[in-house]
């Protein structure tokens, strides 16, 4: 499939804009010219040696000047101080879209420094592994992975932008920013905020018990480990920006965990089994839905 974006700009080279710029080289080296930008000037030249770029640029404005789409790969806590950037910049008609886990948040921040002239449609890959630098990316992240269109209806920016994340191999939805939030508060922000915290209680242990813990990690520890080493700075920014929806779910966690407490003190077998089996059907959906 072919993208409609002649000129495209990935802003921040982390593993969500270094894999978009994989993608593209993989798959649509010769039809797009990418110019590609990090504040970081090391992440820079990382990029740079790994020619996944035609273009790397040492300054913003030379990155999205000439772009018909502009890739916003930023930690959602700098959406507002690149958005700010960029506004004098952006040539009329082009399309600024971001990669945040939070939708409302980034909408605020960027929205006002969008031109009248330029298309801005928020939206967000399902895609990503605990790793982050420019060296994490690869090309096949967003392969039969959902990338959400935040917007109310659908136009022919949104048909351009939908026709390029399919091209990337990406499945592609349109929802509300208020469900987009929700919906991610509990697949994603809940389940990293608890294993950040399990971990958090393990290191708190005595020492030798810490050690311990450590050495005969089982699979389920070692799974929350691998959630709670993704990037600190992208996940202070996520539940800076998504407190309200993070809070909602926190509290629906917290009133399911004192009911499994009780069950568990007062040995209710046949409820925890109930609860068992209804979750491990969850399990199995989400496997035959390939999202595994």
């Amino acid at each position: 499939m072919k993208s409609e974006f002649k000129k495209i700009s990935v802003i921040g080279l982390g593993l969500i804009g270094t894999s978009i710029l994989h993608a593209i080289n993989t798959k649509q080296k010769e039809l797009v010219t990418t110019f590609a930008f990090d504040a970081n000037s090391k992440h820079r030249e990382i990029v740079s040696e790994m020619k996944i770029a035609t273009f790397v640029c040492d300054k913003i404005h030379d990155a999205v000047k000439d772009a018909d789409l502009v890739i916003l790969a930023v930690p959602v806590g700098s959406m507002n101080s690149v958005a700010k950037s960029i506004t004098s910049s952006l040539k009329k008609g082009a399309t600024v879209t971001d990669t945040g886990s939070t939708k409302n948040s980034v909408i605020n921040d960027v929205n006002p420094y969008i031109p009248t002239s330029v298309n801005f449609i928020p939206s967000h890959p399902l895609a990503g592994t605990e790793y982050s630098g420019p060296k994490s990316g690869f090309s096949s992240l967003f392969e039969n992975r959902y990338w959400l269109i935040v917007n109310d209806k659908e136009t022919d920016q949104t048909k351009k932008l939908a026709n390029f994340f399919e091209s990337l191999g990406s499945i592609v939805e349109t929802v509300s920013a208020e469900y987009h939030d929700k919906i991610l508060a509990i697949t994603s922000h809940l389940p990293h905020l608890i294993a950040f915290t399990i971990v958090g209680t393990a290191s708190d242990l005595e020492t030798d018990l810490k050690n311990d813990v450590i050495k005969f990690s089982a699979s389920g520890f070692r799974d929350f480990t691998r959630i709670a080493a993704s990037d600190p700075i992208m996940w202070r920014d996520v539940f800076l920006n998504n407190s309200e929806a993070v809070l909602e779910m926190l509290q629906r966690f917290n009133e399911d965990l004192s009911d499994l407490q009780k069950a568990i003190r007062k040995k209710q077998g046949q409820k925890l089994h109930s609860f068992f089996s209804r979750t491990r059907s969850i399990r199995k959906k989400i496997i035959e839905a390939g999202q595994i």
